[in-house]
């Protein structure tokens, strides 16, 4: 471990979906220790996903404790903080007391679903005002239904109590002596609610899900002074909030124009970033990546639901032990030479497709390690279909950047080179979110140096998996036309 006497740095805390995490990160780069809390998942019905909103608060308390400490015994200073979450995930709460009035709504809940296919024909509107699809992921569908379901909620709304939001919003009340009622653009875009060109909450669009900006949190600037962490005997600011996704994306410096961005962790999400609002994209995603300082970067975006908790998924349906998934799986992709096709709509067919109740199946038999493999496999189909879309609207980039827990898996990594035609480059620390929470915090300092490694995977010709991916695009072709959608617009 790096010296860390009489040392100033950064904490960057990174709310993720198992678990909570503190990061004390030396100006210069160097991680000085990191502590992590486990959290809990729900799965009380079909369609539902929960965590228990103290519970998380409670992690990051136990975690900011362990670094207090360790800054104490060592002599760091932190100067400065950061908080990144899961964008989409949100969650009610009584604005006086800070008592939680729902659980935290996951990001991969999708109980509104079918209360927000009668706004479908919205479709139009609402991506030119968001960049976003109406989806039962963001945030406005989740709202509508606790005020709909939850007398609580209704009760807290009629007496003017009711605070609702992003997850960033209810942690920020939390962590922060102020108990503010704050939020930024990169969490704020996730809702349904907030106009990508106004900056701020939507009348029009408040309107369209019948809901008003009186329960929202205030939205300012990521970088802004929030206040102060709850730390006993310190003083630490935390001047920036933002999405885990984002926030990966400056892990490594500033991003590039000409790389293709790719998180694989529960689900995977692939990035193009301009310094603009990206031109309309109507089978892709736009989003805020960073405001603040008086600049904005933004990104055109791709999102396959189903990664790394379709392959959990398939572990519980086939009762294969999860560590030895997690140990042999590396193995298992080099031995599966003809693996099964996967049509993979788990958690909802994200883009370019755009199917909600899109059915998920096998085309062929397989082992149950073919079947991974087939699952896996999927996932770069789903991520090369939307790099084959963003590439209607921007130059086809120079390479990819990999990052999340399943970037960890060499054999996946060159398997995206082959199908992509992109060397795949990999960087040594795959978790990447607290790195850029702490490069974005260190950077007024001007001390940052650390310079990352990249593992480097080049395309090799792989006529087996080009073969698989054109006939898995040709079954999604059925599947599509089967169910009523016009799959010649898609890639």
């Amino acid at each position: 471990m790096p010296d860390s006497s009489n040392r100033q740095a950064v904490l960057a805390l990174d709310q993720g979906g198992h678990a909570s995490r503190a990061f004390v990160v030396g100006l210069d780069g160097s991680v000085l220790t990191e502590h992590h809390c486990d959290i809990a998942t729900f799965y009380p019905a079909v369609d539902r996903v929960e965590h228990d909103p103290l519970e998380l608060v409670s992690s990051f308390r136990s975690c900011l404790q362990v670094v207090a400490e360790y800054c104490t015994r060592h002599g760091v200073d932190i100067v400065a903080a950061g908080l990144a979450t899961q964008r989409s995930s949100m969650v009610c709460w009584d604005r006086h007391t800070g008592s939680p009035l729902t659980p935290v709504l996951s990001w991969q809940d999708r109980r509104n679903a079918d209360w927000l296919r009668g706004l479908t024909h919205w479709n139009p509107l609402v991506h030119e005002r968001t960049g976003l699809r109406i989806s039962a992921h963001y945030g406005a569908g989740k709202m509508r239904w606790c005020l709909d379901h939850l007398p609580e909620v209704a009760a807290a709304y009629s007496v003017g109590r009711l605070a609702w939001g992003p997850l960033a919003s209810f942690l920020l009340f939390h962590l922060v002596r102020e108990h503010p009622l704050l939020v930024d653009p990169v969490n704020a875009s996730r809702t349904l609610l907030w106009g990508l060109s106004a900056m701020d909450w939507d009348g029009e669009l408040l309107a369209l899900f019948h809901l008003d900006d009186s329960c929202l949190p205030r939205c300012v600037a990521n970088l802004h002074a929030f206040g102060m962490l709850d730390i006993p005997d310190r003083n630490v600011p935390l001047s920036l909030l933002t999405g885990d996704q984002p926030a990966a994306l400056f892990a490594y410096g500033a991003p590039d124009l000409d790389t293709a961005y790719i998180n694989m962790g529960t689900g995977a999400f692939v990035q193009r970033l301009t310094h603009a609002p990206p031109r309309h994209a109507p089978e892709l995603l736009s989003s805020v990546v960073y405001c603040g300082e008086g600049n904005s970067l933004f990104g055109l975006e791709g999102t396959v639901n189903g990664a790394g908790s379709a392959i959990m998924q398939l572990v519980r349906e086939l009762a294969i032990d999860a560590d030895v998934a997690e140990r042999e799986f590396e193995s298992w992709l080099q031995t599966c030479v003809v693996p099964p096709l996967f049509l993979n709509g788990v958690s909802g067919l994200g883009s370019p497709y755009w199917r909600s109740d899109f059915n998920s199946r096998f085309v062929g038999n397989g082992t149950p390690q073919e079947k991974l493999v087939a699952v896996a496999e999927s996932v770069l189909f789903l991520i090369n279909v939307n790099l084959a879309e963003m590439s209607r609207y921007l130059a086809l980039p120079r390479r990819v950047v990999a990052t999340g827990g399943w970037a960890k898996n060499s054999g996946l990594c060159q398997r995206l080179a082959n199908l992509t035609g992109l060397p795949v480059h990999r960087p040594g620390q795959v978790e990447a979110t607290a790195l850029g929470l702490a490069w974005l915090l260190a950077r007024p300092f001007g001390q940052w140096s650390v310079r990352e490694a990249m593992d480097i995977f080049t395309p090799a010709v792989d006529t087996a998996l080009q073969n698989r991916y054109q006939a898995w695009l040709r079954q999604m072709t059925i599947e599509l036309q089967e169910s009523g959608a016009d799959p010649a617009r898609y890639p």
